[in-house]
């Protein structure tokens, strides 16, 4: 059977509250400790919010990254007329060569993707 409790509504609001910030402080503990072990990193407002304008994303963390395409596809092994492409559009890369760009870029593949 379970037992009733009866509270003021504000002492209820009260405690919503501080179990809603208390929440937010464990989600921001396991977000810090995941970008200090390495597992995600910080990225500049400017190159997400190109991103999100429609920047294709393999250039934006080609930038990033400090690499022009020649030294990506050194880097990768990727031609670099393929990084071309797909930076332009005109090509979306097979899932072998998007994953060799993602490894060099130390991204998961996914970041490389647009929906």
């Amino acid at each position: 059977m379970n037992k009733m409790v009866t509270i003021p509504q504000d002492e209820y609001d009260r405690l919503r509250e501080a179990a809603e910030e208390l929440g937010d402080l464990r989600a921001y503990d396991r977000a810090k400790a995941r970008i200090e072990a390495g597992a995600d990193e910080l990225v500049p407002a400017e190159y997400a919010g190109r991103i999100l304008n429609g920047e294709n994303p393999l250039r934006v963390w080609r930038d990033l990254r400090g690499l022009t395409q020649q030294g990506l596809a050194r880097a990768s092994g990727v031609n670099r007329v393929q990084i071309a492409d797909i930076e332009a559009g005109r090509k979306r890369g097979s899932v072998e060569t998007v994953a060799r760009l993602a490894r060099t870029l130390n991204i998961d593949m996914e970041d490389l993707v647009r929906a």
